[in-house]
């Protein structure tokens, strides 16, 4: 970048804000624009930072939806996993992201809308066993705290890599990160059908961070997470 604010390398490391974003990245947040001022620097020093995140074997990939992530190229800093339901609430979520109606609210949208999404999508049976895979037998009188029990976990982890906020109880902000889910139908001509089946399915998918793609079973398949 030309207009630079940051001449050098060195500059862009001395800057008060690079050890927090550094941190963020490597912990696998995805900083956009709700960000603030660590997004602002990060598209200021981006030409300095992409050289510099390569000697580590990381791109710094910044998408057009408004967010800056770190993706391993190689494995010295190593890859997080996102377990099956992780994924499938993220998958979810892109869903409700794509949704007009969360659009007209500011991208906010009330904790229940996602659990009925869920289970509108996969059903009951199915939705436990995803997002409690190790469990061969529950009780269906208690099926439904499992399932809010383990969205919330889900929720707390997917707030931590910066794909949602977690307002409250009861409200969710749907954050632009959330179009990572949404990579493996990007470019066709109904995404959102696309996706639709691919959660229905099962089949949990982190666009170019899952290398082999394999579709997720009752053994708790698990996405790779672009973060040491």
């Amino acid at each position: 970048m030309t207009d630079s604010t940051f001449h050098t390398l060195e500059a862009a490391l001395a800057d008060d804000h690079f050890p927090e974003v550094d941190l963020m990245l490597r912990r696998g947040r995805h900083i956009g624009r709700d960000d603030g001022t660590a997004y602002d620097y990060l598209v200021d020093a981006q030409s300095l930072l992409e050289s510099f995140y390569r000697r580590f074997g990381c791109e710094l990939v910044q998408q057009s939806d408004g967010y800056f992530y770190l993706l391993p190229s190689g494995d010295r800093l190593g890859r997080r996993q996102l377990s099956a339901g992780e994924m499938l609430v993220g998958q979810t979520l892109a869903l409700l992201y794509l949704d007009p109606a969360t659009l007209q609210h500011g991208g906010v949208l009330p904790r229940e809308a996602l659990l009925q999404r869920l289970s509108g999508l996969l059903g009951t049976d199915a939705l436990v066993r995803t997002l409690s895979p190790r469990k061969r037998k529950y009780d269906e009188r208690i099926a439904a705290e499992t399932v809010r029990t383990q969205v919330g976990e889900a929720l707390r982890r997917l707030s931590e890599l910066g794909f949602v906020d977690v307002l409250d109880e009861a409200r969710l902000r749907l954050r632009p990160a959330l179009m990572r889910f949404a990579e493996p139908v990007r470019g066709l001509s109904d995404p959102n059908v696309a996706l639709e089946r691919l959660v229905a399915r099962g089949e949990v998918l982190l666009g170019e961070a899952n290398g082999d793609e394999n579709g997720a079973d009752d053994d708790a398949t698990e996405g790779e997470e672009p973060a040491p």
